[in-house]
């Protein structure tokens, strides 16, 4: 693909990407560092390193790598966030209301992070749903048009996955 073609599917998706990362801001605290642009210009540069937009068959594909890099950089974040907590001496950059959930609840995102790998290896749709639903902020309608499947397969999926994350998770509570 050339670069003009790049550029016009990437103008194509650009506001479904920028709303996607709306809905994941939203769950942010008001002082966060972040904006909604910022994590779909991120999340462009990563699709354009990746060469995602040159492989990708359609835009449900886009947007489902979108939200995987979507949530990639909230991982990375809570990293850099247990790495300051470890000491390193860097000021403490407030995370969004996701992370402060799960860390509420004693949950890790890197935990969960692995925990939909392993889902992955599973069942890659329920993951893919997981991962468009929790990190792309997608509704049902949306994830079920993204992978080419029926609403009521991607809320079984949902359910399923829901229970099986649920598992795993409170096994590494114990």
């Amino acid at each position: 693909m050339d670069d003009r073609a790049r550029g016009e599917l990437i103008s194509l998706v650009y506001d479904d990407l920028r709303l996607a990362a709306a809905r994941l801001m939203r769950r942010e605290r008001p002082d966060h560092t972040l904006t909604a642009t910022a994590v779909a210009n991120e999340a462009v540069l990563r699709l354009v390193g990746d060469a995602v937009f040159d492989r990708a068959p359609d835009r449900g594909a886009v947007l489902a790598a979108a939200s995987r890099v979507m949530r990639e950089i909230l991982v990375d974040h809570a990293r850099r966030r247990a790495a300051n907590r470890r000491g390193r001496g860097w000021q403490r950059v407030p995370l969004d209301v996701l992370v402060d959930y799960f860390e509420t609840q004693g949950l890790d995102v890197g935990a969960i992070h692995e925990a939909l790998d392993r889902l992955s290896a599973l069942s890659m749709r329920q993951s893919q749903v997981v991962t468009l639903r929790y990190f792309g902020g997608m509704t049902v309608p949306e994830v079920a048009q993204a992978l080419g499947v029926s609403v009521v397969t991607v809320e079984r999926d949902w359910r399923l996955a829901r229970a099986w994350l649920h598992g795993q998770l409170a096994e590494g509570r114990e």
